[in-house]
C-alpha cells in the first residue's frame, strides 16, 4: 500500500475554502453515550474572539455557547468567518484574543491532537482521506485517536498493541454500519463514490469519539434525497448524545434540522436564536439578499 499524502497545515488551511459532500445513513449506531444529565449545559464557548491576519480581521469580538445535545447552525454568506471559526476551535488557529472554553477549560494554545482526544471532532470542506487505504482503514486511523500503546509495544507487538488494534477494527466497522457504507470496508477510499467518501469522513471524525462534531458543509453538492438522508444521519449522531455543530449553505436543511443558529457576516455574529427567529431577521435576510436591512 502506498504511503498516503499528509497534508500540511497551510495546504489544509487553503484546502478549506471550499465545499465538499456527504452521506446517509443506516446500520447501528456508535459507541453509545448517555444522555446528557443537564440538557442545555453549556458544553463550548466562544467569549469575544477575535482573529486577525495582519490588516485583516477574520472574526471579530464572536461570542456565542452551545449547549450539550443540541444540533447547532452556524451560518453565513461566503467569508463570512465560518470556516476560520471552526479552524479557531479546533486548533488550526490561535485566536489574536478572547477565550474558547470546552466543558470549562481554555483550549487556547492546545494543539490540534489535543483539542481532538478532549473531544471535538470536526470533518473539512474538502474531504481529507487517504487515498490509497480502504475505509475501514480510514476510520482506524480516527480511533487511533485514543490509542495508549506505546511506540516500542507497537513495535514489538506487545498484547496491548493487539487489543486495541481489535477494538479500534470492531469499533470501525460499526461505524461504517452507522453511517451505511459497512460493504465498502474493504474498497480504497479513492474508488468511493463522493457521497460514500462523505460518509466515511465522518465515521472517521466519529471514531475519535467526541463530545462535539463540527460537520463543515456537508450537504455542498447533494441532490434532494441525499440531503434528506444526511438531515437523517445527523439527527442519528445527537441521538448517540454527541452534540453537532453544523455550517451549512443550505437553508433548508440548515432550518430543519438546527435547535439554534448564529449567523456571522464578514466576521461579526450579526445574529442567533432558534431557527424561526433567524428566518425572519432583517439583518439576515439583508445579508443574504446583499440589501440594506432597512430594505430587508
Amino acid at each position: 500500500m502506498s504511503e498516503p499524502h499528509i497534508e500540511t497545515p497551510e495546504e489544509l488551511d487553503r484546502a478549506n475554502e471550499r465545499p465538499v459532500d456527504e452521506p446517509a445513513p443506516s446500520g447501528s449506531a456508535p459507541e453509545s453515550r448517555p444522555t446528557p444529565e443537564a440538557a442545555g449545559d453549556v458544553l463550548l464557548e466562544m467569549d469575544d474572539v477575535t482573529l486577525r491576519f495582519g490588516g485583516v480581521v477574520a472574526l471579530d469580538g464572536v461570542s456565542f455557547a452551545l449547549r450539550k445535545g443540541e444540533i447547532f447552525g452556524l451560518i453565513g454568506p461566503n467569508g463570512a468567518g465560518k470556516t476560520t471559526c471552526f479552524n479557531a476551535m479546533t486548533g488550526v488557529y490561535r485566536p489574536t484574543s478572547g477565550a474558547i472554553r470546552f466543558q470549562g477549560q481554555s483550549i487556547v494554545g492546545k494543539k490540534k491532537h489535543e483539542i481532538t482526544r478532549s473531544g471535538i471532532g470536526r470533518t473539512f470542506q474538502n474531504v481529507r482521506l487517504f487515498p490509497e487505504m480502504t475505509a475501514l482503514e480510514n476510520v482506524m486511523v480516527g480511533a487511533d485517536a485514543h490509542f495508549k500503546t506505546s511506540v516500542l509495544g507497537a513495535l514489538f507487538r506487545l498484547p496491548r498493541f493487539w487489543r486495541e488494534e481489535r477494538e479500534g477494527r470492531e469499533k470501525s466497522l460499526e461505524l461504517l454500519r452507522f453511517v451505511g457504507i459497512e460493504h465498502r470496508a474493504g474498497e480504497v477510499s479513492r474508488n468511493l463514490s463522493y457521497g460514500e467518501q462523505r460518509r466515511l469522513e465522518i465515521a472517521r471524525a466519529l471514531a475519535t469519539n467526541p463530545t462535539l462534531l463540527c460537520l463543515d458543509e456537508p450537504a455542498a453538492g447533494f441532490n434532494p434525497a441525499e440531503k434528506e438522508d444526511l438531515l437523517n444521519l445527523i439527527r442519528k449522531i445527537r441521538d448517540t448524545g454527541v452534540t453537532v455543530l453544523l455550517i451549512e449553505h443550505d437553508m433548508r436543511l440548515v432550518m430543519g434540522v438546527t435547535d439554534r443558529i448564529v449567523v456571522l457576516e464578514f466576521g461579526k455574529k450579526i445574529a442567533e436564536g432558534t431557527p424561526a427567529e433567524v428566518r425572519e431577521n432583517p439583518a439576515v435576510i439583508a445579508a443574504y439578499l446583499g440589501v440594506p436591512t432597512d430594505a430587508a
